[in-house]
């Protein structure tokens, strides 16, 4: 009997959210506001940040009810549009800051160089190592830069989007829970370069939760967010060229 009404509770579900993208989107959006009341109830702990515990949930709930991932894209495209409009906003920290940029462009270009060149080896030589295909070396390489730069980059070389598109979430989920740990064994005290640390490895996801803590911070993990994509998009084809197991 308890599976006969979970299979039509899933059909009906189905039925509900392929008719409207509305309960989709709103169930997502509750999903994260109960995931930050956890995250804040916990007194901020790194494991338990919003976008982790909130996947968690969606998936479990896609793999519940047996909904397509492209049903669950559609019914959530609304909140896609939305990136466009947040990282622009991301200027408005990096402005107050621009004195400090000027200050630290010697560190800041040296950092962004060999965490961007870092990222990509890494990447591609772990992925080997485990025999990963060319597609797949190609479709994780980007993992440090945010979806919007590595989905297309990942295309282009003849990646998986797909894969390129879990490998970032893996990135920056994990980038974030660990950034607080790594930076008291590394002794770093300038938020500025905790900020930067953070935005070149956890990309969109570190940089949210460094905007949370501190606005230098997240000034500055939104800079190198920014950076690396861009450094991304010009060395990726460089490192592709000269690896020699693709």
């Amino acid at each position: 009997m308890s599976t006969q009404l979970t299979e039509r509770l899933s059909s009906a579900w189905i039925s509900l959210s392929t008719a409207s993208p509305l309960p989709w989107l709103v169930l997502t959006m509750a999903v994260y506001l109960g995931a930050m009341a956890v995250y804040k109830k916990s007194g901020n702990r790194p494991m338990l940040i919003p976008v982790f515990t909130g996947v968690v949930v969606i998936v479990g709930l896609l793999l519940v009810t047996g909904t397509p991932y492209t049903t669950y894209r559609s019914g959530v495209s609304l909140l896609g549009l939305m990136i466009g409009p947040a990282t622009v906003a991301l200027a408005i920290p990096l402005y107050a800051q621009r004195e400090r940029i000027r200050q630290l462009w010697l560190p800041i270009t040296a950092a962004l160089l060999v965490g961007c060149l870092v990222a990509l080896f890494s990447a591609l030589g772990i992925a080997w190592l485990f025999g990963g295909s060319a597609a797949t070396l190609i479709a994780v390489a980007p993992k440090s830069a945010t979806i919007p730069i590595a989905l297309p980059m990942a295309e282009r070389f003849g990646g998986q989007p797909s894969l390129a598109a879990v490998a970032v979430a893996i990135t920056g989920i994990s980038g974030t829970m660990l950034a607080p740990l790594l930076i008291r064994l590394l002794r770093l005290r300038d938020p500025a370069v905790q900020g930067f640390a953070i935005g070149l490895t956890a990309h969109a996801i570190g940089t949210a939760r460094a905007l949370q803590i501190n606005p230098t911070m997240g000034a500055f993990a939104a800079l190198a967010m920014g950076l690396n994509g861009v450094a991304t998009a010009v060395l990726m084809p460089l490192v592709l060229a000269i690896v020699p197991w693709i």
